[in-house]
């Protein structure tokens, strides 16, 4: 019972979440690699352009590296002479199934747009 009653906080954080950076952006996210990538370009520190299908997916895998060193997964190695972070891996993630690996990345997503933006999403 306690589990479901997490899912169902989670579930209304996150939707909490996707209606505020509606607000923002004027469209809501479609899911949770949306998200990564606003984050990812908010890393990126380069504003909005456009990025080609590789480097979308480099934003996305910088915003998972972020939000994971919350938890002290990930560190900043360095940022290369394009400005692109690179990320290293120092604790090992753990194995979970997809399901699982969703609820982890929303949960250090959301910590992320409260700790780094003080959004309330609680």
């Amino acid at each position: 019972m306690a589990l479901l009653k997490k899912d169902l906080d989670l579930e209304r954080r996150w939707s909490k979440l996707l209606s505020g950076l509606q607000e923002i952006f004027g469209k809501k996210p479609s899911d949770l690699n949306a998200v990564l990538f606003i984050i990812g370009v908010q890393e990126l520190g380069k504003g909005p352009k456009p990025f080609s299908k590789e480097e979308k997916q480099d934003l996305m895998h910088i915003a998972t590296c972020k939000v994971l060193s919350f938890s002290g997964f990930y560190t900043l190695d360095f940022i290369d002479q394009d400005g692109w972070p690179h990320w290293k891996l120092v604790k090992k993630l753990p194995h979970l199934n997809s399901a699982d690996q969703e609820k982890m990345l929303k949960i250090h997503v959301l910590d992320y747009f409260e700790d780094e933006f003080e959004i309330d999403i609680k």
